[in-house]
């Protein structure tokens, strides 16, 4: 996974993320600039940082470039909280730790998420002897 995001590749990142459509470095700086006194070499230097790490892709459209997000917000996020959870000598404490941080509406997505994957890749049935019906282990 790339590196986590500075401030003003998050704040870029965010409005190609809402905007869910191709992204000139104009558009962007025209926003940001609602926030903060900032540069168009910044913004285009940003964005061409971005481009060079994988989160962006671009095509020349006259003299400019137009930017497109690689991925979603969504996936950014699983990403470092895969990471975070890969660094820990204790996955089942970390995530324990992590659980118990949760507001009771992330827990409800957490719940959400767990149904989505269960129902779209369910678990296969455990062969038989080993716990799976029909062979009369354990029974009386």
């Amino acid at each position: 996974m790339p590196r986590p995001l500075g401030e003003l590749e998050d704040a870029v990142m965010t409005r190609v993320w809402q905007w869910n459509r191709p992204v000139t470095v104009r558009e962007v700086l025209e926003d940001l600039q609602q926030e903060r006194s900032i540069a168009y070499t910044t913004v285009m230097t940003v964005m061409d940082n971005l481009h060079q790490k994988g989160w962006v892709r671009r095509e020349v459209d006259g003299r400019a470039y137009r930017y497109t997000a690689v991925s979603t917000r969504a996936a950014y996020a699983a990403a470092l909280m895969n990471e975070g959870w890969a660094q820990s000598d204790n996955p089942a404490a970390a995530l324990v730790a992590f659980f118990g941080m949760m507001s009771p509406d992330q827990r409800e997505a957490l719940n959400d998420a767990i149904r989505i994957v269960q129902r779209d890749s369910p678990l296969p049935a455990p062969p038989p002897g080993e716990g799976g019906e029909g062979n009369g282990a354990g029974e009386r």
